[in-house]
């Protein structure tokens, strides 16, 4: 059997793609089909928007060519794929002629014909136009965003706004924005969406205002820290068809997904421990986020990451939950939280005034994963066993400051309708406003 296979993103399927799978197919007896992730649109340097990876699986499988469908995840992996499916021809469109010569080693390379006046650019440009974006407060983060949400298709920052009117014109100044806003209904009338980057205690109100004003919202973490209104505003968006995504950046990243496929695929046993830290030393004692009239603190401030993998892979039923917290002028500069599960003990680690190594380590009977610090920004982990030969190290490319891939997702739920992110799950985020809320009530709380 002389076996074929081809890759390509395959978004918005035309007849240039049906085409091209054809001739590939007519090359061989067997063909088989990579689809690149939902990450990242290598042919235009691009978070790509439109089609998600299960969508483009579908098509590419309705066509009736592809005898086996793959996901292609990283650089490298063609080499891999190859050698794994003992592959003859490797085969891919003209454009790319000369870029996979290297594959000659491995097997034959062939570049087919690619029909001329068609292409997935072409048909987003025509199908897709940009969502108009608000951004509400413009700090530190807001402008991190700023210089990310170009590496994403589909959207822009038309508006501004911040009570600090000066602040706001020097950001619309900084990154081209049109329109700087004075009050919110302004900000509105002239946006289809908002990314809302103020101190947590302002994100229910502002939250609220958008999502009555039919805006869909991306809101800094922690959204909101109180179990019901975040029941409640998630409620009121899907009443509304309003998408509202809460923008923890790290559930949104390749490797991290990629992580809990593989630790829910059972590849480290029954998970029975994990454990997470997030810290940092903050030399400036004036900033927000040491300030307990805005929401400062270790708990409020990154308490949603190491929840991330913890509600995850548990679940968001745990049994009882302790605080031990080190307080210094109304905030915790250290909390570390034990969480007890049916089935497991899992505990994270927070400090701002107190550093700890960042890592995370997820036990499992069978072996364990373990991310270095920092591993919020997870771009290597390594499986673990008691046989060190069968460990295994995994790298994805994380690009830039990270905040694109939640953009992309923000966009791709806009675009497909879709009102809730296997990424981020609804439950996932009550789940954690309902940790922050214990805490804020001092239930089980331990001063050391």
């Amino acid at each position: 059997m002389k076996k074929v296979i081809t890759y390509g993103t395959y978004d918005l399927l035309h007849q240039g793609h049906i085409n091209l799978l054809r001739r590939a197919k007519e090359l061989g007896d067997y063909l088989i089909v990579g689809v690149t992730n939902d990450n990242f649109d290598r042919d235009r340097g691009k978070l790509n928007v439109r089609n998600n990876v299960l969508e483009r699986i579908e098509a590419v499988k309705a066509t009736g060519f592809a005898d086996q469908i793959i996901i292609e995840d990283y650089m490298g992996q063609k080499i891999d794929d190859i050698q794994k499916y003992d592959v003859d021809i490797f085969a891919i469109g003209s454009d790319w002629t000369g870029k996979f010569d290297y594959l000659n080693e491995y097997c034959k390379v062939v570049y087919l014909p690619r029909t001329e006046g068609i292409s997935s650019t072409m048909l987003r440009e025509v199908s897709q136009e940009d969502i108009k974006l608000g951004v509400i407060g413009c700090g530190r983060t807001a402008n991190k965003f700023a210089n990310e949400i170009p590496f994403v298709s589909g959207g822009k920052i038309t508006a501004v706004y911040d009570i600090d009117f000066d602040q706001a014109n020097q950001y619309a100044s900084n990154y081209n924005v049109p329109i700087v806003s004075c009050d919110l209904n302004n900000l509105f009338d002239n946006v289809e969406a908002v990314y809302i980057a103020t101190p947590n205690t302002s994100h229910y109100e502002l939250i609220k205002k958008a999502i009555d004003a039919g805006k869909h919202v991306l809101c800094e973490n922690a959204m909101v820290t109180n179990l019901q209104l975040s029941k409640d505003l998630f409620e009121k968006a899907e009443k509304k068809g309003i998408v509202l995504l809460e923008a923890l950046k790290t559930a949104y990243l390749p490797a991290f997904g990629h992580l809990i496929t593989l630790v829910k695929s059972g590849l480290i046993g029954e998970v029975v421990d994990i454990e997470a830290s997030v810290s940092t030393l903050k030399k400036d004692k004036q900033v927000r986020e040491l300030n307990p009239s805005m929401g400062g603190g270790c708990v409020y401030e990154m308490g949603s990451y190491p929840l991330l993998p913890i509600f995850k892979l548990m679940g968001t039923q745990y049994d009882n939950l302790n605080f031990y917290s080190r307080m210094e002028d109304g905030i915790d500069i250290y909390t570390r939280g034990v969480m007890h599960f049916s089935n497991a003990v899992c505990s994270f680690k927070l400090g701002m005034g107190v550093k700890t190594e960042g890592n995370l380590v997820i036990s499992g009977t069978k072996g364990y994963v373990y991310v270095p610090s920092p591993w919020w920004k997870m771009d290597y982990y390594e499986l673990r066993y008691e046989d060190q030969n069968e460990n295994k190290k995994y790298f994805y490319k994380l690009d830039g400051e990270g905040l694109r891939y939640e953009i992309h997702e923000f966009f791709s739920c806009i675009f497909n309708k879709r009102y809730s992110s296997v990424r981020l799950r609804k439950n996932e985020c009550v789940a954690m406003a309902g940790v922050m809320e214990q805490f804020k009530e001092k239930k089980n709380f331990f001063n050391i």
